[in-house]
């Protein structure tokens, strides 16, 4: 099902476009579910304490100290052990802290937009170290080669910047080089990722006073933006805010109400209510929120305190959303919808995305009890990283022998 791309402003959009909007919508879903109220899912939260043993044991295996980094595209830089960003540190030397915080939103954004599912049968060479990755390492460590190595720079001796008018002349044929695909290597999605990409590109240059403020337009200006708001201290949530302020344009094809982009946002049928003029709207924002995850350790480096790390939700996406139907959390009303395709704007997939954000929600405190660890120590992104994302892929590939989600889903590079 297809969203009408434009609404009249009946009311303001703009409340949508916040963590908060995204949990008051997946528990209202969930308290439908309960209730069982839902078309396509019912829900058991008698099985929650299995899988909060699962995940614990998952993290201890991952992480037997429980110092648990966050859940960001950092860790898939550092696949296979290889501390890649530590040595790019060592190697270029950045004068100051503000100049390595641009880079690295450069190379953290660029990431994130690039890291929609694969596909299944893509897998990255590495360079240098001749080792293969698929998956979300595969193109975390594709798109760390891909800056690294000065293609989206137009200073030859500077490769480690993003330049937003490169990005804007990004192609298909220059993603399928630098992702090394082919009809055996085949990568699902490529026409949407580099239309992210030339739509950064564009947003940069639109606005120069969010990405130009110390530099030329680049992903890595919003950096000085934010340093400059935060008077060193920043909240995780106006993170997510201003990128979803400032990036809501590169979203194709999406719903938008009185010309506010409206992101990751699906219309809900069931639940509209004419007096109620966003009453049938769900947002989840889920690369913005893997975004702002990924943003975080950046900010720190620079010196920045970031809060209110819980404020914002669990990702609902295909290895955590996949752990609860995998664990019997969840279950279809008619279990043949496993096997079709699914449009993610479709109601069955609205619902299992917004059920899986408030059922983390619910995970998170199981999981910090077992483990005797507290928020500050263990915030809902640990977990993740730990955790439920981990416990996700690996109980996929225990239940399919190819790994993949118990849903199939169509996409197009811009969601997962």
């Amino acid at each position: 099902m297809s969203l009408h791309p434009e609404r009249p402003l009946m009311a303001d959009a703009s409340t949508l476009l916040s963590s908060s909007a995204v949990r008051s919508a997946a528990h209202r879903m969930l308290e439908d579910g309960l209730a069982g109220k839902l078309d396509h899912w019912t829900v058991d939260p008698d099985q929650l304490p299995k899988v909060a043993r699962f995940v614990v044991q998952v993290t201890r295996e991952n992480y037997p100290t429980l110092k648990v980094p966050f859940h960001s595209r950092w860790r898939h830089f550092e696949a296979g052990g290889i501390g890649r960003w530590e040595d790019a540190i060592r190697r270029r030397k950045w004068a100051a802290a503000a100049d390595q915080a641009r880079a690295a939103f450069d190379l953290a954004i660029v990431s994130v937009l690039l890291d929609a599912g694969s596909g299944g049968r893509w897998s990255f060479t590495e360079p240098g170290t001749a080792r293969s990755f698929a998956s979300s390492e595969g193109l975390g460590v594709a798109s760390f080669h891909l800056v690294a190595r000065g293609a989206l720079s137009n200073d030859l001796s500077d490769p480690w910047r993003v330049d937003a008018e490169r990005l804007v002349r990004f192609t298909e044929s220059d993603l399928e080089e630098a992702f090394q695909v082919s009809g055996t290597n085949p990568l699902a999605g490529i026409e949407g990722r580099v239309t992210l990409l030339n739509r950064l590109g564009e947003a940069c240059l639109a606005r120069p006073s969010i990405f130009a403020l110390k530099d030329t337009a680049r992903p890595g200006g919003l950096a000085d933006s934010l340093a400059c708001v935060s008077n060193g201290k920043i909240a995780a949530p106006d993170i997510l805010r201003a990128l979803l302020d400032n990036l809501g344009t590169i979203w194709p094809s999406r719903l938008t109400i009185g010309g506010a982009p409206l992101g990751d946002t699906w219309l809900y049928e069931r639940w509209k209510r004419p007096v109620e003029p966003l009453s049938d709207l769900v947002p989840f924002h889920k690369l913005s929120q893997w975004l702002t995850y990924s943003l975080i350790e950046p900010l720190s480096a620079r010196g920045l305190d970031v809060t209110q790390l819980d404020e914002l939700t669990g990702l609902a996406e295909y290895r955590n959303g996949g752990l609860f139907i995998d664990m019997d959390v969840l279950r279809l009303r008619e279990a043949a919808q496993a096997e079709r395709l699914h449009d993610v704007a479709s109601p069955l997939i609205v619902e299992w995305r917004a059920l899986t954000i408030a059922l983390l929600d619910r995970l998170v405190p199981l999981v910090r009890q077992e483990l005797g660890v507290g928020p500050e120590q263990f915030p809902i992104t640990s977990m993740l990283e730990g955790g439920s994302w981990a416990a996700g892929r690996r109980i996929a590939r225990e239940l399919r022998q190819d790994g993949s989600p118990p849903l199939k889903i169509a996409t197009d590079g811009t969601t997962f």
